[in-house]
C-alpha cells in the first residue's frame, strides 16, 4: 500500500477506535448513572385484586377508577407480578393489580416490596377491593375498614357426609382432632400459623373517623335486593362506612351455615374481640407478605390498611336456598351493588390517600392517629 494511503488508513483506524472507545465509555456512564439513580419515593400503594377488561375505557374493575382519577400515567413493567404497575410521580401514588387469590396477592406484594425501583419504606398500603357482607351487620354498597384479618383456609376438614353425628361441623383448626377441642382447654387462641392478624388499631380508627360521613352510592336494584332480607335490620339500611373483621378464604363460600361458621371462626381466633363483617380472598396473604417485608426493612406493617366494599351478601335471604341465591348472583345480571361497591372503594379510599399526601411532611415519619 502506498505510504500516503497507508498513513490515512492508520489515522482513520485510530480515530475510529477512539470514537468507539468514547462511545463505549459514554454508554457505560449512562448505564451506571441509571443504575445509581435513587429509587422513586412512594407515599401510598393502592392494592387492587382484579380488573375486568382493559385498564381504561371499558367496564371498570377494582383498578380502573384509581388509574383514571389519580392520573396514574407512568407505567412500569412488572413481569414478576400479575399486572404492570402504574404511578403518578408527582403525587407519589402507586397502584397495582395482584390477581385474585391468596397466593397471587402474597407473591405480587412481595415482588413489589423487593423491587429496587421504588422506595416503599414510608409508604402507606391500602387494599381497596369488593367483598361479601354479613347481612346481620351491614348492607350492600357499604365500605368496611378491617380491624382483624382472619384466614378461612388454614384448617382441618372432614367432609360433612363423614363427620360423627354429634359434631356440629367437620371444619376445625389445625392440630385439633374435633370441633369441641376449640373450647375444651379454655386457653386463648394462638394464631401462630397465620390464622389471624390484628391491624394497627390507631390507623384503623383514624381512617374510620376521616371517612365515616362519606356519601355512598345507592340505586333501585340495591333497594330491591336488600328488601328481601326481612328480619335483618342492618341489611335493610342504606350503605355506610363501617369497621369489622375481614375473612380471607380462597374458596368463594356462600350460605347461612357457612356464614354462621365465619362468625364462630372469627370469634374463636380473636378471642371474641372481632366481629365477622366481610368476606374476600386475598388479605391474609397480602399482610403476611407485609410482615416479611417489614422484617427486611422494606415496608412498614403498621401502615397497612384494608378497605372492603360490599358488592353482595354472604348468605341467602329468607325464602331462598344458598344454591338458588348463588345462582342468581352468578347470572348475567350479576351483583346489584357491583358498581356502587367499586365506587365506594374509590370514594372512601381516596379520602385517606389524599389526606396522607396532603400531610406528607408529618405522616412520612408519624402515623395518623398517633400522638
Amino acid at each position: 500500500m502506498p505510504y500516503f494511503f497507508k498513513g490515512n488508513f492508520m489515522r482513520a483506524t485510530l480515530l475510529t477506535r477512539r470514537f468507539i472507545c468514547a462511545l463505549a465509555l459514554y454508554c457505560m456512564t449512562i448505564t451506571f448513572a441509571a443504575a445509581a439513580e435513587a429509587p422513586l419515593e412512594i407515599k401510598a400503594v393502592v392494592v387492587t385484586m382484579f380488573e375486568i377488561g382493559e385498564d381504561a375505557g371499558d367496564e371498570p374493575g377494582e383498578f380502573q377508577m384509581w388509574k383514571a382519577r389519580e392520573a396514574l400515567n407512568t407505567r412500569y413493567a412488572f413481569p414478576q407480578g400479575f399486572h404492570d404497575i402504574y404511578v403518578n410521580k408527582e403525587t407519589g401514588i402507586l397502584a397495582m393489580v395482584t390477581g385474585m387469590g391468596t397466593a397471587r396477592a402474597s407473591a405480587a406484594i412481595m415482588a413489589l416490596g423487593l423491587d429496587p425501583r421504588f422506595d416503599l419504606s414510608h409508604a402507606y398500603w391500602l387494599v381497596a377491593g369488593i367483598a361479601g357482607v354479613d347481612p346481620q351487620d351491614g348492607t350492600i354498597g357499604s365500605a368496611v375498614w378491617a380491624d382483624y384479618l382472619i384466614d378461612g383456609d388454614l384448617a382441618h376438614q372432614i367432609d360433612a357426609r363423614e363427620i360423627p353425628a354429634d359434631w356440629s361441623t367437620g371444619y376445625f383448626p389445625l392440630f385439633f382432632t374435633e370441633p369441641a377441642d376449640q373450647s375444651a382447654s379454655g386457653q386463648p387462641a394462638n394464631a401462630k400459623n397465620g390464622e389471624m392478624y390484628v391491624l394497627n388499631a390507631s390507623l384503623v380508627n383514624w381512617a374510620v373517623s376521616l371517612t365515616k360521613d362519606t356519601a355512598l352510592h345507592n340505586n333501585k336494584a340495591m333497594d330491591e335486593l336488600r328488601a328481601r332480607y326481612k328480619g335483618y335490620p342492618n341489611a335493610l339500611g342504606k350503605p355506610q362506612v363501617m369497621r369489622g373483621a375481614q375473612m380471607a378464604a380462597a374458596t368463594f363460600w356462600h350460605g347461612k351455615l357457612l356464614n354462621d361458621w365465619a362468625n364462630e371462626w372469627t370469634a374463636y381466633w380473636t378471642n371474641n374481640k372481632g366481629n365477622f363483617v366481610t368476606s374476600g380472598m386475598e388479605d391474609t396473604g397480602s399482610y403476611q407478605a407485609m410482615l416479611y417485608l417489614d422484617k427486611a426493612g422494606k415496608a412498614d406493617k403498621d401502615r397497612f390498611m384494608v378497605l372492603r366494599t360490599a358488592s353482595n351478601f354472604t348468605m341467602q335471604p329468607p325464602g331462598l336456598s344458598a344454591a338458588q341465591n348463588l345462582a342468581m348472583e352468578s347470572s348475567s345480571t350479576g351483583y346489584a351493588a357491583m358498581q356502587p361497591a367499586l365506587e365506594a372503594a374509590y370514594l372512601v379510599g381516596s379520602k385517606v390517600v389524599h389526606n396522607i399526601i396532603e400531610h406528607w411532611d408529618t405522616y412520612k415519619t408519624q402515623l395518623p392517629g398517633e400522638k
